[in-house]
């Protein structure tokens, strides 16, 4: 056979191998779930989330979903508002598909440590971060308070002190504390009937809020919530004799209707440290909006705490440039400066 010059090819000689995947384009765009069913997470189990979908006032159901490949590792967690595709009838056995995570009014996270950055997100669209704390067994810790705090000063969230234990010793020398701060606070007791007293005044600070219980193990988060939602059946614990901290009863988060229908509560389990490593300290002054602008005139570095060189907070609070708050606003914040920038979060 004689060879072909390059001349003599012409279009009709091309070949073209058919592709075994199919002729259809790869696209990027992602199909837009116009349809998709609302819904909130309530809590996450070994890569399953637990939702309820809530269609123009009909009847709550509970739906089991997944995260749709298109979301990647995008953090989902209970409080979230989440859209729904895929079979979202609830029934027993079905799977639907978490395709889009709504926008979110607040994220609230911690680190494990004060130098590792990695963050830990813990629920998302709260208003209310409730602080639980013993006042006796286990002994309060206010390390933990202040952590609290500074987190949820730069999540934008409000904040409210529980004491629990009441009938174990008074509150007042650790309400003195926090005098300064202006924190909203409740405290609760025991009754020998086995009730609580101050509840009451906890729901009035829940109703209509989304809310999230925080504290140590031990000091009273699962009895608060079994009786502010009967029938959550949250499971309590008793303190360890030996290391004084609470046992962990709860294993993982959970989102609940208050029985007014008009509000959420997360538990969380209890933690034994919270780390503020994923926070940057101009984060926290950016929260105290009287203060910042007046920071603005500080050297460059400055820490703006109690021994900072040539500090110009000081001058300018005395000088009544800071609001009424003055003297007291001041001292929050470098209480909570130095929580976030304290490398000890067993401390707490």
């Amino acid at each position: 056979m004689v060879g072909r010059r390059s001349r003599d090819w012409d279009e009709s000689d091309v070949r073209v191998r058919p592709n075994r995947r199919g002729s259809r384009p790869r696209t990027k765009d992602r199909p837009a779930h116009r349809d998709a069913v609302p819904a909130r997470v309530v809590a996450v189990d070994r890569g399953r989330w637990r939702t309820v979908v809530d269609e123009g006032g009909a009847q709550e159901r509970a739906v089991t979903a997944m995260r749709a490949r298109e979301l990647g590792r995008s953090p989902v967690v209970p409080g979230d508002v989440v859209a729904l595709a895929g079979d979202v009838s609830g029934r027993e056995g079905t799977l639907a598909r978490i395709v889009r995570i709504e926008e979110r009014s607040s994220f609230l996270r911690r680190s494990a440590d004060d130098d590792d950055a990695t963050e830990r997100p813990l629920v998302a669209n709260v208003d209310l971060m409730v602080m639980v704390t013993a006042l006796a067994d286990p002994e309060p810790r206010g390390g933990m308070i202040d952590r609290c705090l500074v987190a949820a000063y730069v999540a934008g969230v409000d904040a409210l002190l529980v004491l629990t234990k009441a009938d174990l010793r008074s509150p007042a020398p650790f309400l003195e504390t926090y005098a300064p701060l202006g924190l909203e606070h409740v405290v609760t007791s025991r009754r020998e009937d086995g009730g609580i007293t101050g509840l009451d005044p906890l729901r009035e600070h829940l109703d209509g809020r989304i809310s999230v219980l925080i504290g140590h193990s031990g000091v009273g988060k699962s009895t608060l919530l079994n009786a502010l939602v009967p029938g959550a059946d949250r499971a309590t614990g008793a303190v360890n004799d030996v290391t004084g901290r609470g046992r962990h009863t709860s294993s993982s988060a959970l989102a609940l209707r208050l029985p007014s229908h008009d509000g959420w509560l997360i538990d969380t389990p209890g933690v034994r440290s919270f780390g503020l490593g994923h926070v940057d300290p101009e984060d926290l002054l950016d929260a105290f909006a009287d203060l910042a602008p007046l920071a603005e005139e500080c050297p460059r570095g400055c820490t703006h705490l109690e021994d900072a060189p040539d500090c110009s907070l000081d001058a300018a609070v005395a000088a009544g440039r800071a609001g009424t708050a003055g003297p007291s606003r001041l001292e929050s914040y470098r209480r909570l400066a130095t929580a976030l920038r304290r490398n000890d979060p067993w401390d707490l």
